[in-house]
């Protein structure tokens, strides 16, 4: 590993004036599971390293389905894991974080940086997706929000620029009789990234779906959104044959590839059918 400078910023005005004027020559460290290993490999060439770990407000992480949540980018995937609050509110991403390697790696990988480092694969991207989240970004003309579903331009390419920080997510309160879930396949049970994710979210009102969220990961070079499969659920029951209906319209939201991992008609499959598992178990949630 090259040598770099390391700076250990107190607040979110310190990472920005660390950050200002550096471009690509400067990445900042919050769990360090992916940066360090590209460090280490040589896949990325640094001058620079701002270590996040002693700025606080990163850290946040507070609300409740009442009120929406405020999740620090770097709150990490463990805790999001096991707080009993967004457990109960939002167990898609719970379900997400709790997916994320090992423990060891989940005490440390953080959510905004498996947000930045952009995978197609990311576990946490499709969970806030389908909760119409929003990023918080920090930069030079103060701050900015950003849907999640316009955050993501390319295979480990944001919104971000070089002077920016995310600083949290906004979560928007869920409302009553409301439920999500989030699944993947992956080839070994445990310690593997996701051939395909799923994430869903429905809202209820009288037996009838008033909304409903469905992103999709590792199919196209960025998580997307099942827009048609959501048009068609919306305003009706969720019957067993309408969340089938909707499960062969997520299909036409994927653009996958084949790899080692997988073909593309396998990715198809697999969306096909954790679309199907993801709003079931979300109907069940949203009308316990």
């Amino acid at each position: 590993m090259r040598r770099f400078e390391l700076v250990t910023p107190g607040s979110v005005d310190d990472c920005l004036s660390a950050l200002k004027g550096r471009g690509v020559e400067v990445k900042v460290l919050a769990g360090g599971t992916d940066l360090i290993a590209q460090l280490k490999v040589g896949m990325l060439k640094v001058a620079a390293v701002v270590d996040l770990s002693g700025v606080a407000e990163l850290r946040v992480l507070e609300g409740d389905a009442r009120r929406g949540f405020r999740i620090g980018a770097a709150v990490t995937a463990r805790t999001l894991e096991r707080d009993a609050k967004l457990r109960a509110a939002l167990p898609s991403l719970s379900e997400s974080g709790a997916l994320v390697g090992s423990i060891q790696i989940r005490n440390l990988a953080t959510l905004g940086g498996n947000i930045c480092n952009a995978a197609p694969s990311a576990d946490m991207a499709p969970p806030l997706l389908a909760l119409d989240a929003e990023a918080v970004i920090a930069g030079a003309g103060g701050r900015r929000r950003v849907p999640m579903a316009s955050f993501f331009k390319g295979v480990r390419q944001t919104v971000l620029g070089p002077d920016e920080l995310l600083v949290e997510f906004a979560v928007p309160a869920t409302g009553p009789k409301s439920g999500g879930a989030y699944l993947r396949h992956t080839p070994r049970r445990e310690l593997d990234i996701a051939v395909v994710g799923v994430a869903s979210q429905v809202s209820l009102a009288d037996g009838v779906c008033t909304k409903v969220r469905i992103a999709l990961a590792a199919v196209a070079p960025v998580p997307v959104r099942a827009t048609a499969a959501e048009q068609a659920l919306e305003g009706q029951p969720l019957t067993s044959q309408a969340i089938a209906r909707a499960a062969d319209l997520a299909v036409e939201a994927a653009r996958p590839i084949s790899d080692q991992r997988g073909s593309a008609e396998f990715r198809r499959h697999l969306v096909r059918i954790l679309t199907r598992r993801t709003l079931t178990i979300a109907l069940e949630r949203a009308t316990a």
